[in-house]
Formats: structure tokens, C-alpha cells, sequence
């Protein structure tokens, strides 16, 4: 079949940015003694170390953490406030934590309950015994305070992937870690670097609301401690999967099965062969195994564990820049930062580099990771044996960037950008303030020609406004 399409016949639907992470955790008690909660504070308040996170990671809306030392306490919160999620730390007075939170559940079945422990194997003997079927996760404080930014998006990303995954496309990545003290690890870190990758995909925004809107199309992490739960997320979530994390020895139907990951990653490579699998074990010798299957390895007990994670990550879930590499020797040709970077260098790009890219679905995946759904879902099932020559790939490539950033431009006021203005935008203002009447009408006809698809209705005919930039009322003051 040859993919030499009319461009013109498509038409790029806008990513539903607002109705995105529409359930938040606005209110989270936090119960816990009080030494406790001297030691979670350090020196300063539980709330500014949450914001100052926030802040830095340019996130908004942190939650309000309010703390309980007794059972009744707790109870009296509850009925008070509205509280979005409930943080045990298995140290209150009056009664016992593990019967406190089989109560709780009792009273407020749908608040997910969390459990925050000191690491240490007597906490780890007592949370095998007790009956845990009330709480929903069970975290280790490793003493820092990265790990309830942790929890809290973990319960968020939750609450939302039904509806931000399944119907606006929003990516995922799949961790199995059964270890307490290793997921209550690895989720900081993996959350951090997945908002620094926001911060670099708010740049495809063409105003300052939609860069902040843009921030919600993060990728979301789900969290699986067993081979069933992992098989259901996996089956659930498959076509908007980024890579996998998984841990080698795990339950598998009731029992500690130790190929468990193996399992896993062949079940999944057997269905997408360039699923990045990224497994970690205690034992070393797994790593050759990994390596004959085609899964990346990391052996957990290496003193640079973080950093492998990070670098994994990043060179193979599609984020950062986009790198042609040439596929005898992996070395680096050439990158793109961002899209309109990717359409210029595309017929800069060896064919062998292209095509190798292309049949591996790195296209897709890199559009994906930076919540350009609309282009990637127009790369994904596409291979070279579709074309009849890689030149035919390059313009297909060219054409559809090309169509997506003049579609992405029409009925938006963009802001003009010296150093990096965009050619496609169709209308753009310099200046904070208001604009004119006339500039207003004009933006207002955009408006209408993209609301109703007006502008290849009809044959050889193209509806639309005049190419326009607007200089604003301060901007006038200013010059007066």
C-alpha cells in the first residue's frame, strides 16, 4: 500500500488539555504521633516542603496536609473536612493502626488509604501478618519528603487513567515492584523525571494557558506488586504504554514465582517487540538473561541504581530530544528538540537512520511522550514497507507536521516568540494586553473557520484569514 496521502483530507481534532487530572487531592490527613510528625517536618512545616516541591517541579494545586495523633481525632477530621486521601503512619494512640484503618474504610469506603512505615524487617514481619485488605498502598519513609509528593500523584494518576488514558490517549508507564522499599524508591524518582520532561514538552504550547494546560498530559505511573495485576494494567493500558519497569521475582497465581518478570517481558515483547522492558533484580546473573530476550537490566543493589534508572528512562522512553542514530553503530547523527526542529531535519536525515527509526515505531512513541497525540496517532502503524521509497516516508513525515502545526495555529491567539517564531501560526500578538476591535473581529472569523472545519471544505478553495500579528494596548501606551 502506498501512503502518499492528500494531506488535505485530515483534520487535526484539538487534545481536550482542560478536561485532563479533573480529580485532584486537594485535602490529605496525614495520622501519625507526634515525634512522627517532628521527624516528617525536620525544621520546617509538611506544607512548605510539599509546595516548595510543587514550585520547583512548576506544578500546581498542592494539598493541604492536615495532621491527626489519635484515632478520634482522625475521626473528627474526617466528618469535618473533605479529605481526598488518608496517610497512616501505624504509630497513632488509642488504637491499633492496621484495626484503625479496617475501620476507616469501613466508614469511608471510597478514600484510598495509604501506609507509611519507617523501613525496618520488623515493620515488614507485622505488615505480613496483619490483615492489610483496607489499605490500598503501603509505603517506606526513607526520610525524605519526595516520597508524599510520590503517593499523592500515584493516587491521582489512579483516580484519573480510566478517563485520561483510554479516551484522550495520555501515555503510561507500567512499574511491578512487589518490594515496599523499592517502589517507595523508585516512584520519586521516576515522578520527577517525568515532570522534568513536562517542562520541556509546555515549549509545543502556543500561549502561556496552554503551557500550563499542557503540563496535565504527563505520563502516569501504574503500580503493580503481582503477575495478575501487572497482566490486567498491561491488557488495559497496552496501546498508550511507554516501557515497563518490572522486578524479576514476584507472586505469580498465590506464590513467589522467581522467573515472574521474565514472564512478563516475553508476553509483552511477543506482542510489541519494541516495548522498552527495563528489568531489575537482586541477582546478577539474571542480566544475561534479560540481555538474550532483548529487556534492558539493572541489578539492585548497584550504589548508581538511581542514576541507571534515570538514564534508561530517558534514552528509552522516548524522552528529551528526539536522536537519529545510525543503525550499524547506535552513534548519534543528529537530534531534534522539538517538533518543528524534527520537520526541518527530517530530509537532513540518512535513509538507513530513517527507516530504522521509522520500522521501530520511535516516532510515534517520542510524539506520544511529548502528548502530540494527534501526529503520533497518524505515525503509529505506519512501516516503510508502506511507501514505495524512503523519500515518499520523508514527505508523508514533513506533510503531516506540517498539516498538524497549521491546524494547531488556526483559532488561537499565540504569543509572538522573536527567536523561535513558529511560520505555521496564522495569528499571534506582541504584548500583555488587551487587543482591538479589529484584530478581535479577525481572530473571532479564525475562530468560526476552525470551529466549523471550513478551511478545505471546498475543492481548491482555502478559507482563511490574512497571516496576522497584533500589537497590544501596552505595547501601544508604551510607544505614545
Amino acid at each position: 500500500m502506498n501512503k502518499q496521502l492528500d494531506h488535505s483530507k485530515y483534520y487535526f481534532a484539538d487534545t481536550s488539555f482542560n478536561l485532563l487530572m479533573r480529580k485532584r487531592v486537594t485535602q490529605v490527613l496525614l495520622i501519625c504521633s507526634k515525634y512522627d510528625a517532628f521527624i516528617l517536618e525536620e525544621d520546617g512545616r509538611i506544607d512548605e516542603q510539599i509546595f516548595m516541591e510543587y514550585v520547583s517541579l512548576n506544578l500546581r494545586y498542592p494539598p493541604q496536609f492536615i495532621q491527626a495523633s489519635t484515632a478520634q481525632e482522625a475521626f473528627n477530621i474526617l466528618r469535618e473536612e473533605k479529605i481526598d486521601l488518608i496517610i497512616n503512619m501505624l504509630s497513632v494512640g488509642g488504637m491499633d493502626p492496621f484495626e484503625l484503618s479496617i475501620q476507616l474504610k469501613r466508614q469511608y469506603p471510597e478514600k484510598p488509604i495509604v501506609v507509611l512505615t519507617p523501613f525496618s524487617r520488623e515493620v515488614s514481619l507485622k505488615l505480613q501478618k496483619e490483615d492489610t485488605s483496607a489499605i490500598n498502598y503501603k509505603f517506606c519513609w526513607l526520610g525524605n519528603a519526595d516520597i508524599l509528593l510520590a503517593i499523592v500523584k500515584l493516587i491521582e494518576d489512579n483516580m484519573n487513567s480510566d478517563h485520561d488514558i483510554n479516551e484522550v490517549g495520555v501515555q503510561s508507564i507500567l512499574l511491578v515492584e512487589d518490594s515496599i522499599r523499592y517502589y517507595s524508591s523508585y516512584l520519586p524518582n521516576i515522578y520527577k523525571i517525568i515532570f522534568k520532561q513536562s517542562k520541556k514538552f509546555m515549549t509545543e504550547g502556543l500561549n502561556e494557558h496552554q503551557k500550563m494546560l499542557r503540563m496535565r498530559v504527563r505520563p502516569k505511573i501504574l503500580l503493580a506488586t503481582n503477575f495478575e495485576e501487572a497482566v490486567e494494567l498491561y491488557e488495559k493500558y497496552k496501546n498508550n504504554l511507554l516501557g515497563v519497569i518490572s522486578d524479576i521475582s514476584y507472586k505469580r497465581i498465590g506464590k513467589r514465582d522467581k522467573q515472574a518478570g521474565f514472564r512478563l517481558a516475553e508476553k509483552i515483547m511477543s506482542e510489541d517487540k519494541y516495548m522498552p522492558v527495563l528489568l531489575q533484580s537482586s541477582d546478577e546473573s539474571n542480566g544475561k538473561k534479560a540481555e538474550e530476550i532483548g529487556a534492558g537490566f539493572i541489578y539492585k543493589y548497584s550504589k548508581t541504581l538511581s542514576i541507571e534508572l534515570r538514564n534508561f528512562i530517558v534514552r528509552n522512553f522516548a524522552f528529551g530530544d528526539f536522536i537519529f542514530r545510525n543503525p550499524e553503530t547506535m552513534e548519534e547523527i543528529t537530534r531534534a528538540r522539538d517538533l518543528k526542529n524534527l520537520q526541518e531535519k527530517i530530509f537532513q536525515v540518512p535513509d538507513e537512520s530513517l527507516e530504522y527509526h521509522i520500522n521501530r515505531n520511535h516516532f510515534s512513541r517520542w510524539l506520544n511522550a511529548r502528548a502530540l497525540f494527534p501526529v503520533a496517532q497518524m505515525m503509529k502503524y505506519v512501516t516503510s514497507d508502506d511507501f514505495d521509497s524512503i523519500e515518499q516516508i520523508k514527505y508523508y513525515i514533513f506533510d503531516t507536521i506540517a498539516r498538524y502545526r497549521s491546524s494547531k495555529g488556526r483559532g488561537i491567539i499565540a504569543k509572538f516568540y522573536r527567536d523561535s517564531f513558529d511560520e505555521y501560526l496564522n495569528f499571534t500578538r506582541i504584548g500583555e494586553g488587551s487587543i482591538g476591535g479589529k484584530a478581535r473581529g479577525l481572530a473571532f472569523v479564525d475562530s468560526l473557520i476552525k470551529r466549523n472545519r471550513l478551511i478545505d471544505r471546498f475543492q481548491d478553495v482555502a478559507i482563511t484569514i490574512p497571516r496576522t500579528v497584533v500589537l497590544s494596548t501596552d505595547v501601544f501606551d508604551q510607544f505614545m
